[in-house]
């Protein structure tokens, strides 16, 4: 029963199989990539589907998601310091908690990117159907047939920009970033001179804690949980460590400062939001930022905010298509998975592996519902951060003697709230939705069992 607790010791590091990923991106690349991830879906679509959840008492959810995050953000930056390899949580797991619990938080790692570029896909495409539609466009080829063909499309042309190298693909990101900075900036502007602070009252009329009603849970709380999903997108930054310039202090700023920026931008267009219109019909809007804008009779800004969503949503597929292939390349590269899927191509992109995460992304979201995607996505993401802040504290007690470019302030207080936080989260999530993650982990016990346990290299060291 070795294989439960043997670790991949810290000097590994360094690739010693399967080649090594091109350190291309500096800390502006790593940022983008972060604001990226995070600044998305959440913000044009689960803003509503939050405020429905907990009224305008929204805003402390977008708080206490981002408190959250933030802990295990500051615990992140620590080991993706100290550890600079690909595979985010997963390889700070396999060198601190040993190989079976590493592989547990790689199936979850790999739901989380998976399901968030399925996710973002259908998103983008209940905007591109829209427009679509006032174009004559045959309703079969849209959203509304038994296949959503735009979030398939959308899915395969990102898995193909990711194709021409990282540096590319992350200098793409970075100019569609600043679109969408621009667009949210000009939403503020527009909305505060109409700002009208009766529309905060009732400000919490379901309570602080998660209560279920019929299915759904209620409150700030349950908000959080939901709204979680807006929030995490920091740790695909951790997944491009080998392919930093400055790992130690690029990592670091890129981690800390995005989580820092979206948590602030995420609370000032929530509050900017519901200053204008009742949060009640604000909730039931498919395209709520959009819907804000066109109840002040502004249609024209409506439709810029529409289309930044159009061009800008592309960037979280993009950056979490990027991180899950980083993830299955470093448990390939490990012999979890076959190890042919770690072969990279002259431009250092793992071609096998992000063809197939793109595959697979596209028929989930060519085929699921996206509120089934995004809560299944918040199980996956939620386990990884509770092992990275576990990870941080085991380490610590471990080998209190390694150098930390990176340290995580007050880790003993830190660490442990966020443990606890991401707890309470999970049971905050739905009932059928933690049904769904026992699933996924008993099927990867399997092919752990029958093969990863097997062909691990530390099970047959070379």
């Amino acid at each position: 029963m070795s294989f439960i607790t043997r670790r991949k010791p810290l000097e590994l590091a360094a690739p010693a199989h399967g080649g090594g990923l091109k350190a291309t991106l500096g800390w502006p690349h790593l940022m983008a990539l972060g604001v990226g991830a995070i600044i998305g879906t959440g913000i044009y679509t689960l803003t509503g589907v939050a405020a429905g959840l907990a009224g305008p008492a929204v805003i402390l959810s977008f708080a206490v998601a981002g408190v959250i995050c933030a802990g295990a953000a500051l615990c992140y930056a620590e080991m993706a310091s100290l550890t600079p390899q690909a595979g985010s949580a997963y390889t700070y797991s396999y060198v601190t908690l040993g190989e079976t619990l590493a592989w547990i938080v790689g199936v979850g790692l790999i739901l989380e990117y998976t399901l968030v570029c399925s996710a973002v896909a259908v998103g983008w495409s209940g905007y591109a159907s829209g427009l679509l539609r006032g174009a004559g466009v045959p309703e079969l080829l849209l959203n509304g047939g038994a296949i959503d063909v735009p979030a398939i499309f959308i899915a395969l042309v990102v898995t193909g920009v990711l194709l021409l190298g990282t540096r590319e693909s992350a200098t793409v990101n970075f100019i569609l970033v600043c679109v969408k900075l621009v667009a949210l900036a000009a939403f503020v502007a527009f909305t505060i001179p109409h700002f009208d602070a009766a529309n905060f009252q009732p400000f919490a009329p379901f309570g602080f804690g998660a209560h279920e009603i019929d299915g759904k849970k209620y409150g700030v709380m349950g908000a959080a949980a939901i709204i979680f999903f807006a929030f995490y997108g920091f740790d695909a930054i951790s997944t491009a460590a080998e392919e930093a310039k400055n790992p130690k202090r690029d990592l670091t700023i890129g981690i800390v400062g995005s989580m820092a920026l979206c948590t602030l931008i995420y609370m000032v267009i929530a509050a900017a939001a519901l200053g204008v219109v009742p949060y009640e019909p604000f909730s039931k809007s498919p395209e709520p930022l959009a819907y804000a804008l066109k109840q002040l009779g502004q249609p024209g800004p409506a439709a810029i905010i529409a289309g930044a969503a159009v061009v800008a949503m592309p960037t979280v597929i993009m950056v979490f298509m990027f991180g899950q292939s980083r993830v299955f390349f470093a448990m390939a590269r490990d012999g979890l998975l076959p190890q042919g899927l770690a072969k990279v191509d002259s431009r250092g992109v793992p071609t096998m592996v992000t063809i197939f995460t793109g595959v697979v992304a596209a028929v989930f979201a060519g085929l699921v519902p996206l509120d089934e995607i995004a809560s299944l996505a918040n199980a996956g993401t939620l386990v990884a951060f509770i092992a990275v802040a576990f990870a941080v504290m085991v380490l610590r007690r471990r080998s209190p003697e390694l150098p930390r470019p990176f340290v995580t302030p007050l880790v003993w207080v830190v660490a442990p709230l966020t443990i606890a936080g991401c707890i309470y989260l999970f049971a905050s999530l739905q009932t059928q939705t933690m049904l769904f993650f026992l699933g996924a982990n008993v099927l990867g016990a399997v092919v752990y069992l029958l093969y990863g346990r097997v062909k691990s290299r530390l099970a047959s060291p070379s």
